[in-house]
């Protein structure tokens, strides 16, 4: 009964433990993160086409992603500045153009999206020289836009403990191909240093629950 009782005791432990690593690994996967999913969408946006094709750069549709919280979705205006002239009877833009007659809003399904119980800001994230690729991957090679990164807890906390491994001059921000090596640094160098001329606050400022949980 010795031998069984110890078995057992030993057995519980392995269960639980194997049961939280597969739980962990549950839950850093594609199925509950959405990395590489492309969400259906009620017109498919390729921005490969307009980011790499036609030099479209972030901010003329997001205008918003500099100084507010949250990258807003661009209005149908801003599709129609262009869709008014270029392919404007294309069965594919039928929706954009049924929009814009009616007034009401096409109901994209938001692809980057955080819990409500996470304080997220944008601008902030910009103005401290974070690219949009470190979190959004070569949205320029998307044809169809998905999640390149998890997103999760886990993820923000590697960044927010070393943010010198992603921050690049502000102005390469919006640069897909922009790398460090372009103005003869490499990214531990440049990152030390904009570090203290940015003001980034010390890691365990960046880690403590405040800071994402208000």
């Amino acid at each position: 009964m010795n031998t069984v009782a110890k078995v057992s005791i030993f057995g519980a432990v392995f269960i639980i433990g194997f049961s939280a690593w597969l739980l962990l690994e549950i839950n850093r996967s594609s199925n509950v993160t959405n990395v590489g999913i492309a969400l259906p969408q009620p017109v498919q946006f390729s921005h490969q086409h307009h980011v790499a094709g036609l030099g479209i750069e972030c901010r003329y549709c997001h205008t918003s992603v500099e100084h507010s919280s949250f990258a807003n979705v661009p209005p149908i205006s801003t599709c129609m500045n262009c869709h008014q002239q270029i392919w404007f009877g294309a069965p594919m833009l039928e929706p954009v153009r049924a929009s814009w007659k009616s007034g009401q809003a096409l109901e994209w399904n938001r692809v980057h999206n955080l819990g409500d119980y996470v304080y997220f800001n944008h601008g902030v994230h910009v103005q401290k020289g974070i690219g949009c690729v470190s979190c959004h991957g070569r949205v320029d090679q998307m044809q169809l836009i998905y999640k390149d990164q998890p997103h999760t807890m886990e993820w923000c906390l590697n960044c927010h403990r070393n943010p010198a491994q992603h921050i690049r001059p502000r102005d390469q921000v919006f640069n897909m191909t922009w790398k460090p090596e372009d103005i003869g640094e490499t990214q531990a160098s440049l990152g030390a240093r904009l570090v203290k001329e940015y003001n980034i606050e010390p890691a365990r400022k960046l880690t403590s629950c405040s800071t994402c949980h208000h």
